[in-house]
């Protein structure tokens, strides 16, 4: 095995210590990361040897001269900031002559993802998206059972997910539409990916409900009907759960439970894996949750038709 060098932008964020795990237990190298803030105390248990830097010029400076000898010359540039600046970090990370692992959501629109394409073009690498419940065995298993299931049923299903925030999250950057796409875009891409992955192509897009902290609607895929809610707030957690969970998710498909809220801590490094072998999801692969969001995004709020509906909308809406 050939041992790759990384950059990381965004050490000293929430996500970004399964990267680090991912790049060490792989068996390659951090060779650089940075972050504005300097509260990345986690490198020193995973890669202390990494050289940081806190102003993005002097670790792009840095990384450019990398590049003089072969040895040293970044190989691939993760990227786990928050959502805005994906973007201009991938392509900066393109024209450091590397490919580029970014976190979810890529970007907010399809023609930013159209950009990041003609700079993949321009450069000749790529930029591969980290879609963890791709690799994870309850849906995988759940996509091998619609494949099976006779091609004109389409399953009922309905997804919670509620995930419970403190006041700190509408201070920080998550909380700001402008940086995080709003509450839809930042907790629910993946699901969206996912509902994707395992039923097919979209057929329908509707919103029920959309505000700071939480959002509702209908989706009709292939082979399934999907009622979702999305929520940060702990008032909407279900009574049973209050007081012992701050998260809840559900997905029932056709009045049978989907388990799997266990199984997430190696999705980073299976996906690494996967990259490194040459089996990594790229744009093609995230333009649908992409499309996605931005319609969920600037869609106006409709009423639900007959059985389209969450049954959270009853109390939100009374």
């Amino acid at each position: 095995m050939t041992t790759k060098n990384f950059a990381l932008i965004g050490a000293a964020g929430y996500i970004a210590p399964r990267h680090m795990r991912a790049i060490k237990d792989l068996g390659h190298n951090l060779a650089v990361a940075y972050d504005i803030n300097d509260s990345v105390g986690i490198i020193d248990s995973i890669s202390p040897q990494s050289e940081f830097f806190t102003e993005f010029e002097r670790f792009y400076d840095y990384a450019h001269r990398l590049k003089r000898n072969p040895a040293t010359a970044l190989d691939y540039v993760s990227i786990c900031t928050p959502n805005y600046l994906h973007h201009p970090q991938i392509t900066a990370g393109l024209r450091l002559g590397c490919d580029v692992i970014c976190e979810k959501p890529l970007v907010p629109t399809p023609e930013l993802l159209d950009d990041l394409a003609l700079v993949e073009r321009e450069t000749g690498k790529r930029v591969f998206n980290i879609l963890q419940l791709r690799h994870h065995d309850a849906i995988l298993g759940l996509r091998e059972k619609v494949a099976a299931a006779p091609r004109d049923t389409k399953f009922d299903v309905e997804l919670t997910y509620i995930t419970s925030r403190g006041k700190w999250y509408m201070e920080s950057w998550k909380g700001d539409p402008r940086k995080s796409f709003g509450v839809a875009t930042n907790i629910g891409v993946h699901f969206y990916d996912m509902l994707h992955f395992v039923f097919g192509k979209l057929q329908d897009n509707a919103v029920h409900y959309s505000g700071e902290m939480k959002a509702a609607g209908y989706l009709e895929y292939e082979r399934a009907r999907v009622r979702w809610f999305l929520s940060i707030d702990a008032n909407d957690l279900p009574d049973d759960v209050k007081g012992r969970k701050t998260t809840y998710r559900s997905i029932d498909i056709s009045g049978e439970e989907l388990e799997f809220s266990e199984g997430f801590t190696e999705l980073h490094k299976v996906s690494y894996e996967e990259i490194l072998a040459g089996r990594g999801y790229g744009l093609d692969d995230a333009r649908h949750c992409i499309e996605t969001v931005n319609v969920i995004r600037t869609a106006q709020v409709v009423t639900p038709r007959d059985g389209q509906g969450h049954p959270v909308l009853a109390r939100l809406c009374a």
